[in-house]
């Protein structure tokens, strides 16, 4: 059998027409509707089998674009590598750092304090009205201390020999002299200066602040000294006491045994620490002193000197206590005209120190009888020629001409 032959036998096998047959294209036979049904019912299932078999991929999310870092340089073969540490504040630094807040804190604390109890101060019109002399170059002070006895009880009263009498009659009065150049000076007005009160014709200093209060008696220093008091201060008996206890009292040194009953004082001689009430009846004693009125006025100073030292000294700024109870007990105390301001009196404390501390003058008003009988009893009548003559040299300004009328 040949091959044609086993072809032909295969050809009913695969429905394929003999090769001697002519070949015709197979006529396209069209699907009825239930085929069409039955394939599209099969895809449709196919389809489903294989979203089964391979889960459908999700749409892709775009991702933020993120900075690269740069490549890290090339390594150097000549250097060292360093290792990467935390950074530590140095302990200098730290120590640095805690004290500048510690000196911020007491910088306010020393200037607060002050400007506080300033507000709690009074003022008092103390400047004359009308016509007044004119300024001198530097600052004037008219420093006043009144016998009133405010804010004693009637046992301090009674200890402290103030007596009970009532309003405030001028017990102390100075003038200091801050120059524009030169040495400050403190000069004493004697109580018992005898002088022209405005108005009032003549009669000792202190009764013209009994007669018109720190107004007349401002007035009655301006024209019997022709100079122009720019700042008025006044303290009496209980601030005093008080700004003497608040810094622990002042030591003073004394020559002689004192005995007064007047002031109720009684002291060894010898240095010694005086509290408020001591040091009160110290600078107030008079009669037991043999120069009177005259000796009460050094020892004034005398006092004042030593508490502008206490006041100025590294004990009072570095104690906390101590600062707050002497800037309280200082301004409680002083009555001052409107326009002194703390800067003022920071200044006169200053002024006072230096006096103290012997970098200015201290000096009583040149007296040419210490003991003129007068109408209004034994007073102290002013040299005619070096008081003039001492009021001149301020009036221009110069400090420095007024060391020939120290004590």
């Amino acid at each position: 059998m040949g091959p044609d032959s086993r072809n032909d036998d295969l050809d009913w096998l695969y429905r394929r027409e003999p090769r001697d047959r002519p070949v015709t294209p197979e006529q396209t036979r069209m699907m009825s509707d239930e085929e069409l049904s039955e394939l599209r019912a099969r895809t449709e299932q196919h389809d489903r089998d294989a979203g089964a078999r391979q889960p459908r991929p999700e749409p892709s999310r775009r991702e933020p674009v993120r900075p690269v870092a740069p490549p890290p340089p090339p390594d150097d073969p000549y250097t060292t590598p360093t290792r990467t540490r935390t950074r530590r504040r140095h302990p200098v630094r730290r120590f640095f750092a805690v004290l500048g807040v510690l000196l911020l804190a007491m910088l306010v604390w020393l200037v607060g304090v002050p400007v506080y109890a300033w507000t709690q101060g009074d003022d008092v019109e103390a400047f004359p009205t009308g016509e007044r002399p004119d300024g001198q170059p530097g600052e004037l002070y008219l420093l006043v201390g009144s016998d009133s006895r405010e804010g004693l009880s009637e046992e301090e009263r009674d200890r402290l020999g103030t007596g009970d009498a009532e309003g405030r009659r001028a017990d102390t009065m100075m003038l200091l002299y801050v120059p524009s150049e030169g040495p400050p000076a403190l000069i004493s007005l004697p109580r018992d200066s005898y002088l022209e009160i405005p108005d009032n014709g003549s009669n000792k200093l202190n009764a013209a602040y009994a007669f018109g209060g720190p107004q007349l008696l401002t007035a009655t220093v301006e024209q019997n000294t022709g100079l122009r008091v720019d700042h008025y201060v006044e303290i009496g008996f209980g601030g005093f006491v008080g700004v003497i206890d608040a810094v622990g009292g002042i030591e003073m040194c004394v020559e002689e045994p004192i005995k007064d009953k007047a002031s109720r004082l009684d002291l060894e001689a010898g240095c010694q620490t005086m509290d408020g009430g001591t040091a009160l009846g110290y600078v107030r004693m008079r009669k037991a002193d043999p120069r009177g009125d005259l000796g009460r006025v050094e020892r004034q100073r005398e006092m004042l000197g030593a508490l502008a030292q206490e006041v100025a000294s590294p004990a009072t700024v570095l104690n906390p206590v101590r600062y707050w109870n002497l800037n309280r007990a200082v301004a409680g105390a002083l009555s001052t005209d409107p326009g002194t301001g703390l800067f003022d009196a920071g200044a006169m404390a200053l002024a006072v120190a230096r006096v103290s501390g012997g970098d200015g003058l201290t000096l009583t008003v040149p007296v040419g009888d210490p003991d003129y009988a007068t109408s209004a009893g034994s007073s102290v009548l002013w040299d005619s020629e070096d008081a003039p003559e001492m009021f001149e040299a301020i009036a221009r300004g110069d400090s420095a001409a007024l060391a020939q009328f120290t004590e």
